[in-house]
């Protein structure tokens, strides 16, 4: 199957198709914040829609809700609210443009060395690693779901064929909800009591210095994280974005997708791997098919039933996708790591990434009158600085 071969009805299909592989991952990441996943929904589509837009159409990608904003979103609603992390969560996009400038100017050349994968594959680890305790303690609430989900995701990832393989999270939970039903863990009520037509939970953001400078840093990742799936989805598409239109015109989109989100309530959104993937099985680029995704999940996002039955998922269901997850995450930094191949033999090297680490997990704070920094973000800054500042040295 390729482009040209495609009916409007096959079309809508695949596009329907490819919502469903980054269902799971997008509504997962507002279940774990407390924010609406009907929201997420809304933004993912609407932020892909915008990104399209930005992008002349031309690119295929789909733009879900970011992981790595999960631990900081938490943390950071902890120390100013709700309200004021989405104000940090506007500043998001304020950083991809930053991004884009700079590519419009320098190229990537000066993205590469601001952010080698000495610095990013720690400040990735960390945003695995310091989510790893709430992970166990909502697997606690019922060990018996959460292995049951685990175990399900790790079989779909492992022995899984096609399509399937790329929703090991959406198995997973769905699994793990047969067996909570079974065992008489769910209450129902409130999916039958929903109405079927309800508008998204829509949250105005309050403006905070200190959610903003929380939440800066934390971008660093998923900027970088970008980078590469565009060049990825370059390679499935055989074309070179990274020209035309241009990588510049791409982060622009991405931070223009992450602002909406934030004025609204939406997590900070970013480019889907999993998409690119389900592009390479069903050998179908065309953008339009993506938006017909993104459309899909506009419409799915006034469903009250949808946003009633994702509500009612045990939270040890969740728990237990959450330990393979974020595991993962870390592992990912590490393997980024071994891909661009980092001397961790070499002392520079070493001190960078151990204090990226310590601080990040150590939970340091650096506070500067009312305002303060921590976690990832503040370990991310900290890295900047330091591959920065060390000086290159040969080792004997």
């Amino acid at each position: 199957m390729n482009n040209k071969q495609l009916s409007r009805g096959q079309k809508t299909v695949v596009g329907v198709q490819f919502l469903f592989v980054a269902f799971g991952a997008t509504v997962l990441v507002p279940l774990l914040v407390g924010l609406d996943p009907s929201t997420a929904l809304f933004t993912a589509g609407v932020g892909t829609l915008i990104f399209h837009l930005i992008t002349k159409g031309i690119v295929p990608i789909f733009l879900g809700s970011s992981f790595a904003f999960i631990a900081p979103i938490i943390k950071a609603t902890e120390l100013y609210g709700l309200a004021g992390t989405l104000s940090g969560m506007v500043s998001v996009g304020l950083v991809y443009f930053l991004m884009s400038a700079l590519v419009k100017w320098q190229g990537i050349r000066l993205i590469k060395r601001l952010f080698p994968p000495v610095v990013i594959g720690p400040v990735i680890m960390l945003i695995g690693l310091s989510l790893a305790g709430t992970g166990v303690d909502m697997a606690a609430e019922d060990w018996l779901l959460a292995i049951i989900a685990l175990i399900t995701a790790i079989v779909v990832s492992l022995f899984a064929k096609g399509i399937l393989k790329l929703i090991p999270i959406f198995a997973g939970i769905v699994v793990g909800y047969i067996a909570a039903i079974v065992l008489g863990r769910v209450d129902l009520t409130i999916i039958s009591e929903a109405a079927w037509i309800s508008l998204p939970q829509f949250i105005k953001p309050e403006f905070s210095w200190g959610a903003i400078l929380f939440m800066v840093p934390v971008a660093i990742a998923p900027v970088i994280e970008h980078v590469g799936d565009v060049y990825a989805v370059s390679q499935v598409a055989n074309k070179d974005f990274v020209k035309e239109p241009g990588l510049h015109r791409t982060m622009f989109g991405d931070g223009m997708a992450c602002i909406v989100a934030g004025f609204i309530g939406g997590p900070p959104v970013t480019t889907y791997s999993e998409v690119t993937g389900a592009m390479v099985l069903t050998k179908v680029t065309d953008p339009a098919v993506i938006r017909i995704a993104a459309i899909t999940g506009i419409l799915f996002s006034f469903v009250g039933k949808v946003s009633a039955f994702l509500r009612t998922i045990p939270g040890s269901v969740l728990g237990g996708i959450m330990l393979l997850l974020f595991g993962m995450i870390a592992a990912t930094g590490i393997s980024n790591m071994i891909h661009n191949k980092t001397d961790m033999g070499n002392t520079r090297n070493l001190i960078i990434v151990s204090l990226i680490l310590t601080t990040g997990i150590g939970g340091a704070v650096l506070t500067i009158g009312d305002i303060s920094m921590t976690g990832i973000g503040l370990s991310a800054l900290l890295g900047v600085i330091l591959n920065l500042i060390i000086p290159e040295t040969k080792e004997v």
